[in-house]
């Protein structure tokens, strides 16, 4: 956890950064494109056709300095800082369960063959209590599930089995916990992100009541307006959508070792239960 929170203060640093580089290049534009602006004033004086285009191009240079950071903010208030906040809180809170369930699932895997030569080799030299210990010293819902299989290994082997497939069933639930709100962000927000767009399309006709008329660049404007959320909401529901089929997928790759480990201890402790 202390890398975790150096990371993120870290990444906090370059943000901060970054703001102040972007905040820096936009006062060098601004200031550039008012000397260009003085300078195509005294050109006008000498030559009347071309005054046109110096003004272009400072204000394209002006528009193309614009760092990453004000226009996000000029959509997010163009969006309507209403709907926008909803979706901006979604994708929040599912990268925060994306993330802890990425740094839970990679502390729960475990490296299965390593376990169960270690766990053999207990098993040999000191029985199963030192098998045990083994489980005891190693993380993972692996290392959990043999240890309840060897905790009753001398109520025989038909009860280590079921308990060993009772206890994966209940270390699989401890893997899947909170899936279901990440999927339940992915699915609300384009659903916010939509129903921004039909309020300010209703906005934009009840412009369209109040003038009098149809005006394209009015039309436009709130149509564009209104697109902002939906776009918004896509982005955060692709965005969330690879987190969590990244999180589907390493459940599964665990979910297989624990099956192929606890059929390998079944069969361990078989052997060991011979030699008796």
């Amino acid at each position: 956890m202390k890398k975790l929170f150096a990371l993120i203060a870290v990444f906090g640093m370059l943000s901060f950064g970054a703001s102040v580089v972007a905040f820096a290049q936009e006062q060098d534009t601004a200031q550039a494109a008012t000397e260009q602006a003085a300078t195509d004033s005294v050109s006008q004086a000498q030559d009347s056709e071309m005054t046109a285009d110096p003004i272009e191009q400072a204000a394209a240079k002006a528009e193309s300095g614009r760092s990453l950071h004000s226009m996000l903010k000029q959509y997010f208030i163009q969006g309507g800082p209403g709907f926008m906040a909803f979706v901006l809180i979604a994708l929040i809170l599912g990268l925060a369960l994306s993330i802890e369930r990425i740094l839970y699932l990679n502390l729960a895997t475990t490296n299965t063959k390593k376990l169960l030569a270690n766990v053999e080799d207990a098993l040999n030299s000191g029985g199963i209590e030192a098998a045990k210990e083994v489980c005891r010293n190693t993380r993972g819902p692996v290392a959990s599930i043999f240890y309840q299989g060897l905790d009753r290994f001398d109520e025989g082997i038909d009860v280590v089995e079921k308990s060993i497939v009772s206890y994966g069933g209940v270390q699989s639930g401890l893997l899947e916990k909170g899936l279901s709100w990440i999927a339940l962000f992915i699915a609300l927000a384009p659903m916010l992100g939509f129903m921004g767009t039909v309020i300010g399309m209703i906005s934009a006709f009840d412009a369209i009541e109040v003038a009098g008329d149809i005006s394209p660049s009015l039309v436009a404007g709130g149509i564009k307006v209104a697109l902002i959320t939906t776009v918004t909401g896509l982005i955060v529901a692709i965005i969330l959508q690879i987190f969590y089929n990244y999180c589907v997928a390493k459940i599964d790759s665990i979910i297989n070792s624990m099956e192929d480990a606890s059929i390998s201890l079944l069969d361990m402790l078989v052997k060991h239960n011979l030699k008796k």
